[in-house]
């Protein structure tokens, strides 16, 4: 509309001034009698018309080139997307129509390529999933079958190895169960099972939490010291799900911090956050698996945790039940410590 009116303006003007030249013409050089001529035999109205319509032509061609080549960059750039390129880019010349059109347009093609990348990383997690529990449900399983063979068909010297078989079944189907009920419950928590969520002290908590795990600590020769900084500090929880969270937190720091005897809980609040750390003194986490703690199926050290049975799940778990109480989970590893940070909001309790 910019271009037509533009247009429209210029060809009124140059025939208005076309006119007071062919006036002057007629009036002051020698060109009159050609002038009078056409005049007389073609009419001033349809010379007008004709020059008139010719200009339009020329200022709309030259006031729309402009806008030619941004509607080329934009045909150019839906077929670009068309066929796949999504992260396409279009370019923006100016700030009017057109321009707002190919900013919308190249708005639209990175929400369809994002979509587009998580849908994909979703089937690769699937995929990832399917391939680490095929795995670690195999390894067991193998076990089981090869043992119970070997009792079905009476390859045992004496009651002694029988028994010996059988045990070892019954532990690799205990560790296939822990397995199967980790998956189960990681799946739950990955698909927005509602919290029952109650006031929880989170020092008081943690207490009881230290004294169910005295027969595991003392095993361990280890001990478990709690320092809290509030005699109460209140949160809004589901205490069954971080009970399991606490649990395998303490677990992990007795498996791989027992070389340095203690483990600490320390329970300090921001103006907003409760913090609670799990610490030990044990082995460092390597710093190439820092970024990768929480992620399934991820063993920092495969041979030790195939050793102590772990399923890969427990920290991944122990993310999602943080992440689901609208918390937080890190976690920081040197030479001296190893420490998995959580936090979460303090409740906002009704005096």
């Amino acid at each position: 509309m910019a271009a037509f009116l533009q247009s429209l303006v210029l060809m009124i003007f140059f025939v208005i001034a076309g006119h007071l030249l062919a006036y002057s013409l007629i009036q002051y050089t020698s060109y009159d009698r050609i002038l009078i001529w056409m005049v007389n035999h073609m009419g001033s109205t349809p010379i007008a018309a004709m020059f008139g319509c010719l200009l339009f032509l020329a200022f709309f061609f030259w006031t729309s080139r402009k806008m030619i080549a941004d509607l080329k960059d934009i045909r150019n750039g839906l077929k670009q997307m068309a066929a796949g390129r999504l992260d396409y880019s279009i370019p923006v010349k100016s700030s009017d129509e057109l321009g707002e059109i190919a900013t919308s347009i190249n708005e639209l093609g990175q929400q369809f390529n994002q979509l587009l990348q998580e849908e994909r990383n979703a089937e690769r997690s699937k995929n990832d999933l399917i391939t680490g529990v095929s795995h670690d449900l195999r390894t067991p399983l193998t076990s089981i079958l090869g043992y119970l063979e070997l009792i079905e068909h009476d390859r045992y010297q004496d009651e002694v190895e029988l028994r010996y078989f059988v045990t070892i079944a019954y532990e690799k189907s205990k560790h296939l169960k822990g397995l199967i009920d980790d998956l189960f419950e990681y799946t739950k928590l990955n698909n927005d099972m509602p919290l029952a969520l109650i006031e929880l002290d989170i020092a008081r908590f943690a207490a009881q939490l230290a004294e169910e795990f005295v027969p595991s600590l003392e095993k361990a020769d280890m001990s478990c010291r709690i320092q809290a900084s509030a005699q109460r500090l209140v949160i809004m929880a589901d205490g069954d799900l971080l009970a399991r969270a606490f649990d395998n937190l303490m677990a992990n720091a007795i498996q791989y911090g027992h070389k340095g005897k203690f483990i600490d809980i320390q329970i300090t609040r921001t103006d907003e956050e409760a913090i609670v750390r799990f610490i030990n003194y044990g082995d460092p986490i390597p710093p190439k698996d820092i970024a990768y703690i929480f992620d399934r199926f991820y063993r920092a050290d495969r041979s030790r945790t195939a050793e102590m049975g772990g399923t890969g799940l427990g920290l991944a778990i122990t993310r999602s039940i943080v992440e689901a109480h609208s918390g937080l989970i890190s976690v920081s590893s040197t030479p001296a410590e190893t420490c998995f940070e959580t936090r979460f909001p303090i409740a906002k309790l009704v005096t």
